[in-house]
């Protein structure tokens, strides 16, 4: 099925176990997270309602009950400056790459957070191609780059960071 089949909806504790297996493959495999040990449903489930908790959204795609990738919204900052921008990850099952579900998932968090944020940071983890790629098809503009920040299989890691300004964004002081 193609992602235009393909149900989007938010994500439930239900979605945990399917989740932690996504980000795992990266996790063990890549330098896209810094985490060094695999994730458990339990501790997905515990970020999934810390999200949820928070009012940000955190989306699935699904495809016949199957979850093949997710993207979500955390806060930028703790900080009460910081209340009007959030920072975003998206990740798509590897044997699912390739076909548009990153920026399925990626427009329809925008969408969400569009009116009730200025703006939406990404972190990228350095070389990464097709994330720069996404990243700028979808508006963004790289406003920052750290050089060897994260550590991880023995070498140093850069990590850039990519900005959107969201249209219909709020006024400064109204509360995210």
């Amino acid at each position: 099925m193609t992602a235009s089949e393909s149900v989007l909806r938010d994500a439930c504790a239900a979605d945990a176990a399917a989740m932690a297996a996504i980000y795992n493959h990266y996790v063990a495999t890549t330098v896209i997270s810094m985490e060094s040990d695999p994730v458990g449903a339990d501790e997905m489930m515990r970020r999934l309602a810390d999200v949820q908790g928070a009012a940000l959204p955190w989306l699935v795609l699904v495809d016949g009950g199957v979850v093949l990738g997710y993207a979500y919204a955390s806060k930028w900052r703790a900080r009460p400056g910081y209340r009007h921008a959030v920072e975003s990850s998206v990740y798509v099952d590897a044997a699912q790459r390739g076909r548009g579900l990153g920026s399925t998932l990626y427009r329809a968090l925008i969408a969400r957070l569009a009116g009730r944020f200025h703006c939406v940071i990404g972190g990228i983890a350095l070389p990464n191609p097709a994330s720069v790629g996404l990243h700028e098809r979808l508006g963004f503009r790289q406003v920052a780059c750290f050089t060897e920040v994260g550590y991880k299989f023995g070498g140093w890691i850069d990590v850039g960071y990519w900005q959107l300004h969201l249209p219909a964004s709020p006024s400064p002081e109204m509360s995210a």
